[in-house]
């Protein structure tokens, strides 16, 4: 039966559709026949209690060129939507966050919002990854230089990270001896006013910082494993990174067994883990791509697998 869904995303105006995760969720379900209406974040708000929101409806077609097109708006109840998929790109800032309190009330008048409001507001994508300290590497949580520089002297070779941060941008890796530490650190602290996190550099990043697809807590067969760029220390696409189809080993689906029964717990319907040789480094829960790379390379429909999920068309 035809669902009405809402996706709230970035301006869709600034996409590329070949690589966008979000447009392919669009093009699957207008494939399915579901009705699809476009918001951005500043299109929904409280009025009385009452969560409203201003949508458009959307059509869309897979090309570069003239891809999508826009109905005439209408204002109403977010509770007129059968389901929610909040697709807007980091940073979870405040503004998100006050978008995920919008988002709860229609959820409590009914609709299905995916990811779970409460899901999206508590997980932060760097610091979750410590509830599973035996899937990833040496992790330190911090804001005090010192202390990093304490992990650093201890592992010779760390990876420091804004704790908000997407596509790889500040991202620094710091050799114990570099000159540039003490304005790296200062930098990314903020002179220890921002906590940043920090972890051992893994070398088997250059065989690729592999993206692990999970819909309802189950992974895909394969992970798109970014390669990074000769000379390049990011692996991430948007930084120049190759992507390439990789079978799951038998530790990925071991990280996948450990994070798959919490991500069902917390409403998490479609999370993207990173995995760099034997460790997870990120758990992405706001809006992680790498759907349109692996449909490519092995054929599949990941993006009509979650909307299917989310219509109730399959468990």
């Amino acid at each position: 039966m035809p669902s009405t869904i809402a996706i709230i995303m970035d301006p869709i105006t600034g996409i590329k559709p070949a690589k966008d995760t979000t447009f392919a969720m669009i093009l699957a379900a207008r494939a399915r026949g579901h009705r699809v209406h476009y918001l951005e974040l500043s299109d929904i708000w409280v009025q009385d209690g009452q969560p409203l929101g201003r949508s458009r409806p959307l059509e869309v077609h897979d090309r570069t060129e003239a891809f999508h097109e826009l109905g005439a708006a209408t204002t109403g109840p977010l509770e007129r939507f059968d389901a929610i998929l909040m697709r807007k790109d980091p940073p979870a800032d405040a503004e998100y966050v006050y978008a995920t309190y919008t988002l709860e009330l229609a959820e409590h008048a009914g609709v299905r919002v995916s990811n779970r409001p409460q899901g999206l507001r508590d997980i932060n994508e760097k610091a979750f990854t410590a509830l599973f300290p035996d899937c990833t590497p040496p992790t330190l949580i911090t804001r005090d230089r010192a202390r990093i520089r304490e992990f650093l002297g201890e592992h010779g070779d760390i990876v420091v990270k804004p704790m908000d941060g997407m596509g790889g941008s500040s991202i620094f890796r710091v050799r114990e001896g570099d000159p540039n530490t003490s304005v790296i650190l200062e930098t990314m602290t903020a002179f220890d006013r921002r906590t940043v996190i920090a972890q051992r550099f893994l070398p088997e990043f250059t065989a690729g910082d592999k993206r692990i697809i999970m819909i309802g807590g189950e992974p895909f067969d394969h992970a798109l494993a970014r390669i990074p760029a000769p000379g390049e220390s990011r692996a991430n696409l948007a930084v120049g990174g190759r992507g390439e189809a990789v079978p799951l080993t038998d530790r990925d689906r071991e990280i996948c067994d450990r994070v798959g029964p919490e991500l069902r717990h917390r409403g998490i319907h479609f999370a993207g883990l990173d995995v760099i040789g034997e460790c997870l480094t990120e758990i992405n829960v706001t809006s992680p791509t790498g759907v349109r790379e692996l449909d490519a390379a092995c054929g599949g429909d990941l993006a009509g697998r979650y909307i299917d999920f989310i219509t109730g068309e399959s468990v």
